[in-house]
């Protein structure tokens, strides 16, 4: 990949340059050391991957990346050490289009990033989601199981996918839903599990409804949302218990919609909505047509409203989106339905 840096501070620039070429298999395209530069320098070679810093004088990391995804869009990964102290402008990043976050690693001394860095694993991941085409990995379930009997029609249950651009569209429809509203919301986000309690507890800050993260063991309760927290895949047990699983290793969305929503297909009793919100890759599109064909209804966000426009279209491409509506009408079509 061809990664460009984005930071105010020249040590960490050199170290995040030493840690990305020292890979062999990825190279720096350019640097910049504020929001300006790095606006002027994508729009004349738009990189594989931005690393961007939040805190920076002048234009902060939000801004910056509002005005590269408006002006020259590509995939930005925050890398900042002042993630945990300023949650809620990461998420406003995210909401803007950016594809995750990671606290900035050791990039002096012996703990100095290495192979198993988490940087370098989190720009591996992305490497793959970037790539054009549907993951290469195999569910492990059991695919006959999705031509099952049709789904029951009662205890509503709503699921909700998504990515880059996630968080402030999940804000916007939790901001809407009324506070006895009387089905279980169920969220799967792309989001790296150490930011997972930050994403819940601005939501929560923001929602009408109780926001929390999904533990081994809960039940789905009427009237609060559970967020996936975990690297790992939330899944829905035989006894309707979350629980979180490494199974699938090969999939490079973690936790995966797909996932969980097969998990839903085959174990929820009741009346699904799913929706699939705004993010990069197809992470949802096919277990979204598997729940359609079940009985579900399904909701694809229309294009003119996504920050990025990838999981939706790709859902609305197999006809797995039943409605394609602007996130604000999103709410609307909720309510009726549950």
């Amino acid at each position: 990949m061809r990664i460009a840096i984005v930071n105010d501070m020249p040590l960490a620039i050199e170290g995040l340059r030493r840690a990305i070429e020292n890979t062999g298999i990825h190279q720096v395209a350019w640097t910049a050391f504020n929001g300006n530069d790095a606006i002027e320098a994508c729009r004349e070679d738009i990189p594989d991957l931005i690393l961007m810093d939040i805190i920076m004088p002048g234009m902060n990391g939000v801004d910056t990346t509002r005005e590269i995804m408006r002006a020259s869009p590509c995939p930005i990964l925050l890398v900042t050490s002042s993630v945990n102290t300023n949650s809620a402008l990461v998420f406003e990043a995210m909401g803007y289009g950016a594809l995750d976050a990671i606290n900035t690693p050791a990039l002096t001394g012996r703990r100095a990033c290495g192979l198993q860095c988490p940087l370098l694993k989190k720009i591996a991941m992305l490497n793959v989601l970037t790539q054009s085409g549907p993951p290469g990995f195999q569910s492990h379930f059991n695919s006959a199981q999705s031509r099952g009997e049709p789904l029951i029609n009662n205890s509503p249950l709503v699921a909700i996918g998504s990515s880059s651009g996630g968080p402030q569209a999940l804000a916007t429809i939790l901001q809407s839903i009324p506070h006895d509203f009387h089905s279980p919301i169920v969220i799967v986000q792309h989001v790296d599990a150490q930011f997972a309690n930050g994403l819940a507890e601005w939501l929560s800050t923001l929602s009408n409804i109780p926001v929390r993260i999904a533990c081994d063991g809960d039940r789905p309760v009427a009237g609060t949302v559970f967020l996936a927290g975990s690297d790992n895949h939330l899944l829905l047990t035989e006894e309707g218990t979350f629980q979180y699983s490494p199974i699938p290793r090969d999939t490079p969305y973690r936790p995966s919609v797909d996932v969980f929503w097969q998990s839903l297909e085959q174990n929820w009793k009741g009346a699904i909505t799913a929706v699939l919100l705004t993010g990069m890759g197809r992470d949802g599109a096919k277990s979204m047509l598997s729940l359609r064909q079940r009985g579900a209804y399904t909701i694809a966000q229309d294009e003119e409203t996504c920050a990025v426009y990838g999981m939706p279209k790709a859902a609305i491409e197999l006809d797995a989106a039943m409605a394609v509506l602007p996130i604000d009408d999103i709410v609307n079509s909720l309510l009726k339905k549950c």
